[in-house]
């Protein structure tokens, strides 16, 4: 009986041994686990194959994998998803850095900066129709050019127009409406539109013009050092945050790397955010992308994300031919490389 009684009781005591290492785990988990941080990111404009790398990182859970839960929503241009960043109203947006550069140089301006940049190299481009005699840049001497309300490639066009000995007064400019931006061009009513060269190309060769008769005149290609989209930050989030803000842009690079690998996949995704999207369509704006602003030759020896100070500062003074700075900021004013992983955790093949 003394042998029952004594095995019972090492039966009990090893019972509460287990329950106590069980209820400790519990406890441990609970407090280790740390709820997800909600992250509203704001695109400065409606959905387009241009988010694709987003909206790819939110399908396959990588944002969640770093602890975030991020929400989409849009802006009616750069200076309006700016404004929601200061106010606080969206931790994050995606907006044009040269709108930013602005957006900084106001007596009252948030001290909002971007963490990561997303193209590489401005869109900015002038679309031209070659039945109408426009080849090259040069070749817009004395030709029609449609340009929308508040268009921000117009701001670099005096810069760019110099430095490739071009009168800015013989060009004859028409505001027009940004929707009516491909039909009058498909209509000839106008030589060439100023856009994005991942939008309007795309959208006239869509419209029946022939690819053949449309030439793109990239900025980039012409001398204009400008950067493109990137992500800003509220400046208290980030402070309060930092982590969050590291794992986003971790979990953007995915987006990138995975876009890379499968851009169907990926401008299928875009497209079903999209109403009455079209696959192909937002496809062709992708590749587009990635050639053109994304996998550019600095990205591929730099890596993504970054600015290169040298060339930031060059941008600067191109922008300061349509624009007096109250203060002439650097690169470190408009651009905080802390959230960044080293260079050799950006670089992409």
């Amino acid at each position: 009986m003394t042998g029952f009684k004594t095995t019972a009781l090492h039966g009990l005591l090893a019972l509460s041994l287990l329950l106590a290492t069980l209820i400790a785990r519990d406890v441990s988990a609970t407090e280790t686990t740390a709820p997800s941080v909600a992250v509203r990111l704001t695109f400065d404009r409606p959905p387009d194959a241009s988010m694709a790398p987003f909206f790819l990182a939110a399908k396959d859970g990588r944002f969640g994998a770093e602890g975030l839960n991020v929400s989409f929503t849009s802006a009616n241009g750069s200076p309006e998803a700016l404004a929601r960043v200061a106010r606080g109203d969206s931790e994050l947006a995606l907006v044009d850095i040269n709108e930013l550069i602005r957006f900084r140089d106001k007596d009252d301006a948030a001290p909002v900066k971007a963490v990561f940049v997303l193209f590489n190299s401005t869109p900015y481009a002038i679309v031209a129709r070659k039945s109408r005699g426009i080849q090259l840049l040069p070749d817009l001497d004395s030709k029609a050019v449609g340009i929308a309300d508040s268009d921000p490639s117009m701001r670099l066009w005096p810069a760019l127009a110099r430095q490739n000995g071009i009168n800015p007064s013989r060009v004859k400019f028409h505001k027009i409406s940004a929707a009516v931006r491909e039909p009058i061009l498909s209509a000839g009513q106008v030589d060439a539109v100023a856009g994005f060269s991942y939008l309007s190309a795309v959208n006239l060769r869509d419209r029946g013009v022939p690819g053949a008769d449309l030439v793109v005149l990239r900025y980039a290609d012409y001398g204009c050092e400008a950067y493109g989209f990137a992500v800003v930050v509220n400046p208290a989030f980030a402070a309060a945050k930092p982590d969050a803000v590291k794992g986003f842009v971790r979990a953007l690079m995915a987006g990138i790397t995975a876009t890379v690998r499968e851009p169907e996949r990926a401008a299928e995704e875009a497209a079903s955010r999209i109403g009455d999207g079209d696959r192909n369509l937002e496809l062709e704006r992708l590749r587009t992308i990635l050639a053109d602003n994304i996998l550019t030759d600095e990205v591929r020896r730099n890596g993504l994300g970054g600015v290169d100070p040298a060339r930031f500062d060059r941008s600067i003074d191109q922008i300061a031919q349509d624009f007096k700075f109250r203060k002439r900021p650097a690169a470190g004013d408009i651009f905080d490389d802390r959230f960044l992983p080293p260079v050799a955790g950006r670089l992409i093949n």
